[in-house]
């Protein structure tokens, strides 16, 4: 029923709690993990001119470390497992990478990083992707 398990990540501890259902998952259905984690091309592009460099090395640092913590995470379970890094808008680059990898099921968290943002937009990325995903998307809670 599942092969290919697409987990985005930002790094955030919500995250740990999606990767906690995909493993199982993964565990089930002797399935392969693919984590991706999305560099979100309008932040850097809304910087100044002379901080844009400065932004995108942050950004991709920042998207480097969520992907290294995924993969310990994985290593330590034991599951088959990919890893990329995107550069774009997240949902978009989500959705286009489970088309591309023929990902049988995208599990991500009700919301990312902190702050408000994560208030206002129930994690608008989560809701882009289930109101336009081709595909099964479970949709983890992410605990306060």
């Amino acid at each position: 029923m599942y092969d290919d398990i697409l987990v985005p990540t930002d790094g955030s501890d919500g995250t740990e709690q999606t990767l906690d259902h995909a493993i199982e998952i993964a565990d089930n259905h002797d399935a392969r993990l693919h984590a991706l984690s999305v560099i979100d091309r309008r932040v850097y592009l809304a910087a100044e001119d002379e901080e844009r460099d400065d932004v995108m090395a942050t950004l991709r640092g920042q998207a480097e470390d969520a992907i290294e913590r995924v993969e310990e995470r994985l290593d330590d379970a034991g599951v088959e497992f990919t890893t990329a890094i995107a550069d774009g808008t997240p949902h978009k680059e989500i959705l286009s990478y489970a088309e591309e990898n023929d990902a049988d099921l995208i599990a991500i968290g009700t919301h990312g990083r902190t702050g408000r943002d994560r208030l206002e937009n129930l994690g608008s990325v989560t809701e882009r992707v289930v109101e336009d995903a081709e595909r099964t998307v479970l949709v983890v809670s992410i605990g306060e």
